[in-house]
């Protein structure tokens, strides 16, 4: 059975602390500790989190560092980092850090660890740092089994894109309405919302959940207002719209699903065309009629987005790749 390379390589993708966050903002931890203090949280939680987070790290080099060459690479430096064909990607989690890193590999294996179980849950965190010892050494050999991930691929007409792990959000930077046509298997609609998400499976039960769990909420009480017909739209959002949020979709689920969040009809807008499936033979595509501050991002990063203003297209589809977590 075939290694990966005659040289193992691997990238173990760290993050900084809560505590590394608010020195940086207020240059001491004496400053910080005090201003933590003062709004009556517990300092002692951000000294503990940071104290385990920093040995897990100098524990997972060690490991990586018996089985081959390790490379540590911070988290805001991974969306312009190159990744090699062979490389091994070690995670050191919460859940976001491992979406928002396997949205730039290509088919590289991921390996998320849990540096703190006791804190974090982890579902994307399947292992411990002391399990590295026996997982690593089964990727090298590709006898570890696999769970293939399905990405959202925004692409713009210029050739920018953006893949999403969880989800996308097309809309504006602010709260300002966002302004648009869509177009899903001949259907053509000017919209105004407040954006909009596309979520994959594995993202099914995260922001997609919480939109459609909301309008079914509001859907319901204003059966409690109403009657007749109301009473009617109301089983309907709970036994037809609700899906998926009522229920975990594979992570690999051959489709994505698009809401739009509060869809505000016009003489010149319409809210029909508020929620459906991409699938691979139909994708969605979105024309910017946003002046400015139109954006795509995707799994909450903002800070790493595309442009999306007026006249840009955006198609937004299944991607051609798919993540690999390591399980």
């Amino acid at each position: 059975m075939s290694t990966r390379g005659s040289e193992n390589k691997l990238i173990l993708i760290k993050r900084k602390t809560r505590l590394e966050e608010i020195v940086v903002r207020y240059n001491t931890t004496q400053q910080a500790q005090f201003y933590i203090e003062r709004l009556g949280a517990d300092f002692s939680d951000y000294i503990a989190e940071d104290r385990n987070y920093r040995n897990a790290v100098e524990t997972a080099v060690m490991e990586l560092g018996s089985l081959g060459r390790v490379q540590l690479l911070e988290r805001e430096h991974v969306p312009n980092f190159i990744f090699g064909d062979e490389d091994t990607v070690v995670v050191l989690g919460q859940d976001g850090l491992v979406a928002n890193t396997l949205k730039y590999l290509h088919r590289q294996p991921l390996i998320g660890v849990n540096p703190d179980p006791q804190r974090w849950d982890g579902v994307l965190l399947p292992f411990t740092v002391k399990d590295l010892r026996l997982v690593v050494p089964d990727v090298f050999h590709r006898s570890r089994p696999i769970k293939e991930v399905t990405l959202a691929k925004a692409e713009l007409n210029d050739g920018q894109s953006l893949y999403g792990v969880n989800d996308l959000f097309i809309g504006r930077k602010t709260h300002v309405s966002a302004r648009y046509q869509l177009r899903l298997s001949g259907i053509v609609e000017q919209q105004s919302s407040s954006g909009i998400i596309v979520s994959t499976g594995m993202g099914s039960t995260g922001w997609l959940k919480s939109v459609l769990a909301g309008a079914a909420g509001v859907v319901r009480g204003a059966a409690q207002l109403y009657e007749g017909a109301e009473m009617d739209i109301a089983y309907h959002a709970e036994t037809q719209g609700t899906n998926p949020a009522g229920q975990r979709q594979a992570w690999d689920d051959p489709n994505l699903y698009f809401t739009v969040r509060e869809p505000f009809p016009s003489k010149t807008t319409s809210a029909n065309l508020v929620f459906g499936a991409i699938r691979g033979d139909s994708p969605l595509q979105i024309t910017s009629q946003m002046p400015e501050n139109g954006v795509i991002f995707s799994d909450g990063v903002e800070s790493d987005f595309l442009e999306f203003n007026s006249g840009v297209e955006a198609t937004i589809s299944l991607a051609e790749k798919r993540g690999q977590l390591v399980v």
